[in-house]
């Protein structure tokens, strides 16, 4: 799999649970302390970000940070 792609469907995974849980941008972001303009960089594969923000992602959103990699198996 190529960086772009891969990018592409980890953002596609972060706004998928991110709207299951009837979160917008802004939300999300405040939660992890980012920027709505870098969620909507992220999601749409834009921006290839840590493991730290992985982390503070997923807690955020109550799932598992394997769910947001779920894509690569």
């Amino acid at each position: 799999m190529q960086e772009q792609e891969f990018l592409k469907e980890f953002g596609f995974r972060l706004k998928l649970y991110r709207l299951k849980h009837g979160m917008t941008q802004a939300e999300l972001g405040e939660k992890v302390d980012i920027s709505e303009h870098r969620i909507s960089s992220i999601e749409n594969g834009k921006c290839n970000i840590t493991l730290k923000t992985v982390c503070k992602l997923s807690n955020a959103l109550n799932i598992s940070g394997s769910k947001l990699f779920n894509f690569v198996c």
